[in-house]
């Protein structure tokens, strides 16, 4: 199977799962103060639909669309995407909508970005519980950084070991680490052995974004740990401790010798390595299955989790994840942010070209929240339109007029139509341009 089908693939179940879990929790709001749902669909149905079914004696209709861009939950009695106002020129019925009180109506919109908030904490209480989590501490990590140009600007230099952001220390080496950075006003760093304070720049992120390059990358060593007996490495007679430096003369840290080795399946490979300060050349095989026989020394600690100690690591997961998203919202009406905006293709990049289940979760996760933040803006047509107005009337008791409303909803539709045109032209852009 081709790497843009097993990512397409992905891209559709994540977007499947969260999409019906999102109408999940607006229906079963919707159902738990006695408001009819006419329709409930997984994907858009504009003009058929690929499934349809109505049990007997409920008076909703459950279904599959064929376009993969959303789905819906049709809730009697409130102006929504559909625009079908037919039967708010009627009384109120006692089962629709608009006859609940303002705070039912508020929890039923805000029933999809409660859902998938849920879902992300419980997809993170998961993964927390079965995989546990590799931590990469700072101290492993030393001097082993090298930075981007806008590292280099800011005054940092390749090998600068970080230590504290305003005082406080800089633990693991993680994807928070840019972010605890760019909140922060002095960042202290360990040059030659020496303490030195470097001042962060306000527009850190922007430029961070404008470059389109990591921060800063790892280049750990591939040091052997174990030679397992009578493997190729034994034979070839390399011995824990022994440094690699490089395979068939490419210079090689840990990341980029595992993928040697991939590469190298089945073949002899020349290494340099380092023997307590001596360069010495090796030949050795690599067997069919990618192994040398060796254990590298792992930078990373591994730390488990019991069922009852992984709740509270997915609900810190979720909010780390959260707030960094939600404070990063701030840089998309800057010239670079526009310029990083992504439809479908951004997204479905995100998926690896092997299909592995801890990092479809993670991903479906972190989308699930992505999600839920774009969900809750106060965009007219979005849940968070909707909301805005309910807390309108909550605060003024004075309900907005159906035409407000049908106004409000065409204007929402038009700029999420032109926001949603616009991310995935940035898609082609970049795909073709850059």
């Amino acid at each position: 199977m081709s790497p843009f089908l097993i990512k397409a693939l992905q891209l559709i179940l994540s977007f499947s799962i969260l999409i019906f879990i999102h109408e999940l929790g607006h229906y079963l709001f919707a159902r738990l103060f006695k408001i009819r749902v006419d329709k409930f669909y997984l994907f858009f149905d504009w003009g058929f639909s690929l499934f349809k079914y109505k049990p007997k004696g409920s008076d909703t209709e459950f279904g599959i669309g064929w376009l993969p861009l959303g789905g819906y939950c049709k809730i009697a009695g409130m102006v929504d995407e559909s625009m079908d106002t037919e039967q708010l020129s009627k009384p109120a019925e006692p089962w629709e909508f608009r006859s609940k009180p303002a705070w039912q109506r508020l929890l039923v919109m805000a029933g999809g970005v409660i859902f998938n908030i849920i879902l992300a904490v419980v997809i993170y209480t998961g993964l927390a519980f079965n995989y546990g989590d590799d931590l990469l501490p700072m101290s492993s990590v030393g001097h082993n950084i090298a930075y981007s140009s806008v590292g280099h600007d800011m005054g940092l230099k390749d090998g600068d070991m970080l230590l504290a952001v305003d005082g406080t220390q800089l633990e693991y080496y993680d994807n928070t680490l840019l972010r605890k950075i760019v909140d922060g006003k002095v960042l202290t760093v360990d040059r030659d052995g020496v303490k030195q304070d470097i001042e962060i720049p306000v527009d850190l992120m922007q430029a961070v974004i404008a470059s389109n390059k990591p921060f800063s990358t790892l280049s750990l060593p591939a040091i052997i740990e174990n030679v397992i007996p009578d493997s190729e490495a034994s034979k070839a007679d390399l011995k824990s401790g022994d440094k690699i430096l490089e395979v068939n003369g490419a210079a090689q840290d840990l990341q980029g010798f595992v993928s040697a080795m991939e590469a190298h399946r089945g073949d002899s490979v020349e290494l340099l390595v380092d023997r307590n300060g001596e360069k010495i050349s090796i030949s050795a095989m690599v067997n069919s299955e990618n192994k040398l026989g060796v254990s590298l020394v792992r930078p990373t600690i591994h730390i488990s989790y019991s069922l009852l100690e992984s709740v509270p690591v997915g609900l810190k997961k979720m909010y780390t994840t959260l707030s960094s998203y939600a404070s990063s919202l701030k840089y998309l009406f800057t010239k670079e942010g526009a310029s990083q905006i992504g439809g479908l293709g951004s997204i479905g990049s995100l998926f690896p070209e092997s299909f592995n289940w801890m990092n479809f979760w993670s991903l479906t996760a972190l989308i699930s929240i992505i999600l839920a933040v774009m969900n809750i803006l106060p965009i007219p047509a979005l849940d968070g339109g909707h909301i805005v107005f309910l807390l309108y009337e909550i605060i003024t008791r004075k309900t907005p007029s159906i035409k407000v409303l049908e106004r409000a909803q065409i204007f929402g539709l038009v700029l999420l139509f032109g926001l949603m045109l616009y991310a995935n032209i940035n898609d082609i852009i970049k795909f073709f341009f850059r």
